[in-house]
C-alpha cells in the first residue's frame, strides 16, 4: 500500500464504556489469529532478519530510503509496534513484486512462510489492542444513497441524476467515503432545489404550470426487434418509460422519429405502425411513413438529395401528428411506446447493384423507422391530487375538521421526522417543521405538509449520518458506537438507505448491540431484496466498474457491432450474474468459478450460445471450463478493461491485480514512455511484442511482472469481448503468462484455474472491498488484521456473503470508534 494513502492512528487502550459480555468474545474472536499461529520466537525473527538484510536493505536504508521504506532498523521481535510499514512489505511479499525482476529472490517456499509469519505477529498485536480507526463525524448521503432514502421515505421514485452532481471517489473506488463528501455552496443549492420539486411530487401539489420531461433513445440503439420484455410481443424498437405523474389529469405525449442526414425522417420510404400504450392498455396506434408526395429521390440516392419541395417537406415533418392527449391516474405508470413488426415481406421490384454509400442512404429511407424522442407534458388539466404511493405514506392521517389539523400535521411529521433523522425526535425539532406547516396561515393542509417534508429533506440530521463521540469517550481511544448508530452503519452497507422501521425500534430499545439481536437482523435485511439490489447497483458497479461502460466508447469502424444493445445486455448480465450469487448465499469465490450465466437473444448471439429468443434475460448453464463462466468471461468486464481500438493486457492485468488478487500496483513513474503504436522499423507487432519492448525498461519491469501475464490471459477477447484467435496485428493470439514466481497458465482456463485454487485470497480482496464500503472510508494499515480475520472465520463457511458480512458486522471496525485525541 502507497505510504502516502496511511494515516497514523493512535493504538487504542481502552473502551470508553464496558461492553457486554457477549460482545466482548465476539469482538475477541473475530480478531483471533489461527490456532497454528506461532508465539515470537527469537530465533524466527533472527532467520526473517537475516533474510531481509540479505534481500531488502541494500535499496530500503536509511541512507538510500528507496519507496520511502526504510527496513534496516526495524525490530522483528516487535511487528506490531511497526505494523504500518509491515503490512506494505507483506503486499509487495504477497505479490512478489519485490525483489524486482532480475534481483537475487528466495524460495517460493520461503515467500509463503514469511508472510504467513508476518502476518501472524501483526495480528495477535492487533487482537490485544484492536484499533477501529473513526469514520466522519459528518458522513453525507451520496446521491445513491439519497435517491433510496427518498424512495423509502416518501414512496417515491425520482431520478436524482438530474438534480444532483455526482460524488468524488477515493483510493477504495467507492463515492461513500466520508472524506470527500463535502458540501459546497452549488451543491447545497442542488439540495434546496431537490427538496422542494421532490415535496411537491411526494404530496402531489398541482403544478402551477405544465411541465415537459423528455426521454431520449440512445441513437446507437438498434431498433429492429423487441428491446424491453414490458413491450407486446410482436412489436420493434421504441422505449418503455417509467414516468411519475403528479397528479390525476390530462397529459399529452409527443413523439419525434430518429433522422438521417439532412435531417431526413429515416425509414419514410414505407409505411409504419406505432403503438402507445399506458400500462399495457392501448391508447392509440399511428401509422407514419410510406405516404411521400411529389418526386422522390432515385431509389439509390434517397434521403441524399434535394428533390421536389412536397418530398422535402415531407421528409422533414412525416411525423408531426405522432402525438396524443390522454387521461392519467397520479402516480407511477409505465408509458410504452413501440413500432409493430412488419412479418410479411412487401413486393418490391429487382434494383441494380448499388455501392455501399447508395445502400447506405438507401437503407436509411427504406429501413425501419426509429424513435427519437418521447416528450410528457402536462398536466394540461387538473382533475385532482389523486391517490399515490407517497400521499398513502404520508398522510397517516386527515384532518376531519379544521381544529384537528394542527395535532394531525404533528403525527405526520413525527413520524416521517423518525424515519428520515433515524432516531426518535425532539419537540424542537417537530416544531420546527410544524414551523413551515403553518406559514401562510396553514390554509391548506396539503401545502402545508409539503412545506414541512421541504424543510425536512435539507435538514441536516436527513443529509448527514452524524456520529458524535459520547462525552465519557474523552479519557479513552475507543468506544462502542450506539445502537442508532449502528442501526443506520447497518442498513447504509446493506441496503444503502435508512433503517426501516424494525431496525430503528430494535435499535431504539437498546436491543441491536445483542450480538444475537444483531446477527438476526443481518439474517432479515439480507433477505430481503434490498440487500441484492443495493449491494449490485451501489457496491459491485463501482468495485468492477460497472458504472465506466455506459461511458465507454468502443471505435464503430473497428468493431461495429457493438451498439446500445450490446451494452445494455453486457451489463444487465453481470447484475443478474452478481444478484444470484447474493440471493443464493453462494460463496464469493462462485463470481470467479460459476459454470452458469444470464443472456437474452442478443447477448447469446454474440457469445454463440443458441437456442435463446426474445429480449428477457434468463439463467443458462454453461459446460464445464467455458468462457463465459464466471466475471472473466463477461464483456461488461472485458469491455472496460479495454481501449477504444485495441485490448490492453496492462488495463486488464491492473484491474485484476486490483479487483481479483488484491494487489493493487502503484501508479507509474512520471515521463514513463507510452506503449507504441506498432513494431520496430515501422512493422505490425502484437501488444505482448510490444510490451515486451516496453519492459526493458527496468523502472516499468518492476510492476509490469505481476500485472501483464495476468491481462495476456484474456487476450482471446477483443476489445468489445468478442472471441478471437488473432491479434490486431493478424498474429495468432499467444495468451500465455508466467508470474513472478514461476506459476504458468494459458489463456482464460488456465487464468481461472489459477485464482480459483487460492479461495482465501479472492475472499480476502472481497472483504477488503467490503469492509472499505461499509465503513464509508479507505481502509489503513490497522485494518488488515481485521480483514484477515474476517476470511478466517468465513472459511469454515466457503466464504458465503453472509459469513463475509456478519464478520465484518461482528468486527471492531463496524461496531467501534476511534476518539480523536489532542496532539
Amino acid at each position: 500500500m502507497n505510504s502516502a494513502m496511511l494515516s497514523p492512528a493512535r493504538p487504542s487502550t481502552a473502551l470508553c464504556k464496558p461492553l457486554a459480555p457477549g460482545w466482548a468474545a465476539i469482538l475477541l474472536l473475530s480478531l483471533c489469529v489461527p490456532a497454528t499461529a506461532i508465539a515470537q520466537d527469537p530465533a524466527t525473527a533472527t532467520e526473517y532478519r537475516q533474510l531481509i538484510d540479505q534481500y531488502c536493505v541494500a535499496c530500503h536504508n536509511t541512507q538510500f530510503n528507496n519507496a520511502n521504506l526504510v527496513l534496516d532498523n526495524l525490530d522483528l521481535n516487535q511487528l506490531g509496534h511497526n505494523a504500518e510499514t509491515w503490512e506494505r512489505v507483506i503486499r509487495k511479499l504477497r505479490s512478489r513484486a519485490m525483489p524486482p525482476p532480475g534481483s537475487p529472490r528466495p524460495e517460493e517456499a520461503t515467500y509463503v512462510t514469511m508472510i504467513a509469519w508476518m502476518q501472524d505477529q501483526i495480528d495477535q498485536s492487533a487482537a490485544l489492542a484492536p484499533n477501529p480507526g473513526r469514520t466522519e463525524t459528518f458522513h453525507r448521503l451520496n446521491r445513491f444513497e439519497y435517491q433510496t432514502a427518498i424512495a423509502d421515505l416518501l414512496a417515491v421514485n425520482v431520478d436524482v441524476t438530474q438534480m444532483l452532481p455526482g460524488d468524488n471517489t477515493y483510493d477504495a473506488g467507492f463515492d461513500n467515503n466520508g472524506a470527500m463528501l463535502s458540501v459546497s455552496p452549488s451543491l447545497l443549492e442542488s439540495y434546496l432545489m431537490a427538496a422542494r420539486k421532490i415535496s411537491h411530487l411526494a404530496v402531489g401539489i398541482i403544478p402551477a404550470a405544465p411541465t415537459i420531461d423528455n426521454y431520449k433513445v440512445p441513437l446507437n440503439l438498434i431498433q429492429d426487434e423487441r428491446t424491453d420484455p414490458r413491450q407486446p410481443f410482436g412489436s420493434r424498437g421504441g422505449i418503455v418509460i417509467d414516468h411519475y405523474f403528479p397528479v390525476d389529469g390530462r397529459y399529452r405525449v409527443k413523439i419525434e422519429l430518429q433522422t438521417q442526414y439532412n435531417d431526413y425522417l429515416r425509414g419514410m420510404g414505407r409505411k409504419h405502425t406505432l403503438d402507445v400504450r399506458l400500462n399495457g392498455k392501448l391508447l392509440q396506434r399511428f401509422e407514419v411513413g410510406g405516404e411521400g408526395v411529389g418526386l422522390a429521390a432515385p431509389e439509390g440516392f434517397a434521403g441524399n438529395i434535394m428533390m421536389d419541395p412536397e418530398w422535402e417537406n415531407y421528409m422533414h415533418t412525416a411525423d408531426d401528428h405522432l402525438q396524443l392527449e390522454f387521461d392519467a391516474t397520479a402516480g407511477p405508470q409505465v408509458l410504452s411506446v413501440a413500432f409493430m413488426r412488419n412479418l410479411v415481406a412487401e413486393p418490391g421490384v429487382m434494383q441494380p447493384r448499388q455501392t455501399s454509400y447508395s445502400l447506405a442512404t438507401e437503407q436509411r429511407y427504406f429501413g425501419n423507422a426509429a424513435v427519437d424522442v418521447v416528450s410528457v407534458a402536462g398536466p394540461i388539466e387538473v382533475y385532482q391530487a389523486g391517490d399515490t404511493p407517497s400521499r398513502r405514506k404520508i398522510f397517516s392521517c386527515r384532518p376531519s375538521e379544521t381544529a384537528e389539523a394542527s395535532s394531525c400535521a404533528r403525527q405526520i411529521f413525527t413520524e416521517l421526522a423518525t424515519s428520515a433523522y433515524r432516531r426518535p425526535v425532539t419537540d424542537a425539532e417537530v416544531q420546527t417543521l410544524l414551523a413551515f406547516y403553518g406559514k401562510n396561515g396553514a390554509a391548506d393542509f396539503d401545502a402545508g405538509i409539503q412545506r414541512g417534508i421541504e424543510r425536512m429533506l435539507v435538514d441536516p440530521n436527513f443529509l448527514f449520518r452524524i456520529e458524535k463521540d459520547p462525552l465519557e469517550a474523552a479519557t479513552a481511544a475507543t468506544y462502542a458506537v450506539s445502537d442508532l448508530e449502528l442501526a443506520s452503519r447497518l442498513s447504509f452497507f446493506l441496503w444503502s438507505t435508512i433503517p426501516d422501521a424494525e431496525l430503528l425500534q430494535v435499535a431504539s430499545a437498546g436491543r441491536l448491540s445483542d450480538p444475537a439481536q444483531l446477527e438476526q437482523q443481518v439474517e432479515r435485511m439480507l433477505a430481503d431484496p434490498r440487500a441484492a439490489e443495493s449491494l449490485v447497483n451501489n457496491f459491485a458497479a463501482q468495485w468492477l466498474q460497472l458504472r465506466n461502460l455506459q461511458e465507454h466508447l468502443p471505435d464503430p469502424e473497428i468493431f461495429p457491432e457493438f451498439d446500445e444493445n450490446l451494452r445494455a445486455a453486457y451489463l444487465r448480465e453481470t447484475e443478474l450474474f452478481f444478484a444470484s450469487t447474493i440471493t443464493n448465499d453462494d460463496s464469493v469465490v462462485e463470481l470467479l468459478d460459476a459454470n452458469y450465466t444470464f443472456v437474452n437473444e442478443r447477448l447469446a448471439r454474440h457469445y454463440g450460445i443458441e437456442g435463446i429468443y426474445g429480449p428477457h434475460f434468463r439463467r443458462v448453464d454453461l459446460p464445464a471450463e467455458h468462457i463465459r463462466g464466471g466475471l472473466l468471461g463477461q464483456g461488461s468486464l472485458l469491455t472496460v478493461t479495454s481501449y477504444p481500438n485495441r485490448t490492453s493486457p496492462v488495463l486488464r492485468g491492473k484491474w485484476l491485480l486490483q479487483n481479483i488478487v488484491g494487489s493493487p500496483p502503484p501508479e507509474p513513474p512520471a515521463n514513463v514512455p507510452a506503449l507504441p503504436d506498432s513494431g520496430t522499423e515501422g512493422q505490425p507487432a502484437s501488444v505482448r511484442e510490444r510490451l515486451e519492448e516496453h519492459r526493458r525498461n527496468p523502472v516499468c519491469a518492476s510492476c509490469h511482472a505481476p500485472m501483464d501475464p495476468l491481462g495476456f490471459a484474456l487476450e482471446n477477447f477483443d476489445a468489445i469481448g468478442s472471441w478471437r484467435q488473432l491479434s490486431e496485428a493478424g498474429t495468432p493470439i499467444d495468451a500465455s503468462g508466467i508470474l513472478p514466481n514461476g506459476i504458468e497458465f494459458e489463456g482464460v482456463s488456465g487464468l481461472h484455474g489459477h485464482l480459483v485454487s487460492d479461495k482465501p485470497l479472492f475472499a480476502e480482496t472481497v472483504t477488503e472491498k467490503l469492509l472499505a464500503f461499509a465503513l464509508g472510508r479507505g481502509l489503513q494499515y490497522y485494518d488488515r488484521p481485521t480483514i484477515r480475520a474476517i476470511v478466517r472465520n468465513a472459511a469454515a463457511d466457503d466464504y458465503r456473503w453472509s459469513a463475509l458480512i456478519k464478520g465484518i458486522v461482528r468486527s471492531p471496525a463496524f461496531r467501534l470508534r476511534q476518539v480523536v485525541t489532542s496532539a
